[in-house]
């Protein structure tokens, strides 16, 4: 585009991130002249969404090294075989739309207020999270005999739940509902959970509220922490049982969260994008940042500029860079996999209420100790979550499912972990005939130190992002990121937040 050196630019916005296309949704409709590129040919970063063909694509490029968010990635592919009846094989190409990071999203959340006020909103489309499932494994039926086989148990999502539970013998609903009254209302009751606020969990559970470790499972599954139950303290856990429960019967009853079709938080970049477009800014996808950083600075009668390199040769002029920080390969980097299956594991969906809308996810923790690997003998192990999605999101065709599962232990043996996980999923559904993995990516993803909006090599007038948490629900931080350089760049001018009048106008019904 032969315009990018003739204009001078308010905000060099670099990558398209969900962090940096919310800033430049914000900043667009602000008045801000917006440049805003991204070396990949496709939206999202490190939350995009692929075909199965982007996907090899993608792949070959990690493993050529070239980039720091991801490491050792890989697919496995069925290979097809002549039987009768045929057996299910992956779809052509467009059929998925598999993200690198998927997410829930709390109908409590903050990105749900954002997009509402923002009106993207209108651009996207929801479906709901169902049921949440807690592995059990099983136990030996005598010395020397095979075990019985690992159980899914559903966990309660409320009072209700708990009541009809014909599992739980009377004791246990009663410690169940005083801590269900203690959650409730848990930032008035200081007194109660104060003093334990660093001790593991578990242990506050059992002292504070008598909860036998049969159910503290599925109480830490709701938390969603990547760390061992020893190691997931009192005050992480607190805020987010009581988001998950708080947030049920928001958008009707029964679920308290959601998620976007086709592709999840890559969808909401890609709209995001389309709707700062709209306000004007210029988007040019294969087109990186060169390393040669500024030139130095340009003054011209009313402003004064940075001009920067791009690497097609391009020198472009910017009052403001904001860019990501590289992610660091001193973390210890999480591993993920994405599985293909059928056919599709339909018992993880039961109705989660009458005329509450069909569930089209369902997520599934193995807690700490219900796996093992023979390197960690008597050692805990990290839990693994898997985000099961049905072909209600988008991403997948009818009569399958996608298997999102990761997990915090590293390397061969996070990749172990994960396919122990996934088999263990696979034969505790009971469903025939067996579900199988048609196709499957695994990947090891970086992060780096959460950390306020560090100023580069622009003097002032350079940011850079943190790279996002890993976590698969803690979206709601990147918007103090967002906002903090929002107001930085706007100065006096800034108004509100990502509040935005209509552009045109719908009827009550839209």
């Amino acid at each position: 585009m032969d315009t990018l050196d003739k204009t001078e630019w308010d905000v060099l916005i670099v990558g398209t991130g969900l962090q940096q296309s919310l800033l430049a949704l914000a900043l667009s409709r602000s008045g801000k002249r917006i440049l805003h590129i991204d070396e990949n040919h496709y939206y999202g970063g490190a939350e995009a969404a692929f075909s199965l063909q982007e996907a090899e694509a993608w792949v070959n490029k990690v493993n050529e090294g070239s980039s720091s968010a991801f490491s050792q990635a890989s697919i496995f592919s069925k290979e097809h075989a002549d039987t009768d009846p045929p057996a299910p094989t992956v779809s052509f190409s467009r059929a998925y739309s598999l993200a690198l990071r998927p997410n829930i999203t709390y109908t409590r959340s903050r990105l749900l207020e954002y997009l509402v006020s923002s009106k993207v909103f209108r651009q996207l489309e929801f479906v709901a999270v169902g049921s949440w499932w807690v592995y059990t494994p099983g136990s030996e039926t005598s010395p020397g005999q095979s075990s019985e086989p690992g159980k899914l148990l559903k966990v309660p999502n409320g009072r209700e739940d708990v009541f009809q539970d014909p599992a739980l013998d009377f004791k246990a609903k009663r410690a169940l509902m005083k801590f269900l009254r203690f959650i409730a209302e848990y930032e008035e009751q200081t007194d109660v959970w104060e003093q334990h606020r660093t001790q593991p969990f578990p242990a506050f559970l059992a002292e504070q509220f008598k909860i036998p470790a049969t159910l503290q499972g599925p109480l830490l599954a709701l938390t969603l922490s990547s760390a061992t139950s020893n190691r997931t303290t009192t005050e992480f856990a607190l805020p987010r049982i009581a988001l998950h429960l708080r947030s049920i019967g928001v958008f009707g009853a029964g679920f308290g969260a959601v998620l976007p079709k086709w592709g999840g938080l890559s969808e909401i970049t890609q709209v995001a994008c389309r709707a700062s477009a709209v306000g004007g800014a210029v988007y040019v996808l294969g087109k990186g940042l060169s390393d040669t950083g500024p030139s130095g600075p340009e003054e011209n009668e009313s402003t004064a500029g940075v001009r920067l390199h791009l690497k097609e040769g391009e020198v472009v002029t910017t009052k403001w860079i904001v860019d990501e920080a590289t992610f660091s390969n001193t973390e210890d980097p999480f591993c993920k996999s994405v599985s293909i299956v059928s056919p599709p594991l339909t018992k993880l969906f039961p109705p989660v209420a009458e005329d509450a809308p069909a569930p089209a996810s369902a997520v599934v923790v193995f807690p700490s100790g219900s796996l093992s690997l023979p390197a960690f003998s008597g050692e805990e192990l990290p839990p693994v979550h898997i985000h099961v999605h049905s072909s209600d999101t988008g991403e997948c065709p009818t009569g399958q499912n996608v298997l999102y599962a990761s997990t915090s232990l590293n390397g061969d043996k996070g990749f172990q972990l994960l396919q122990q996980a996934t088999n263990a999923l696979l034969s505790s559904v009971d469903a025939m005939p067996l579900p199988n993995i048609l196709w499957s990516l695994q990947y090891e993803q970086h992060t780096g130190p959460s950390s306020d909006i560090l100023p580069s090599y622009a003097k002032d007038h350079a940011l850079k992002f943190p790279p996002m948490p890993l976590d698969s629900a803690s979206v709601d931080s990147v918007f103090d990121y967002v906002k903090e350089a929002w107001q930085m760049i706007m100065g006096d001018e800034a108004g509100e937040f990502l509040v935005f009048a209509d552009r045109e106008a719908y009827d009550d019904d839209e």
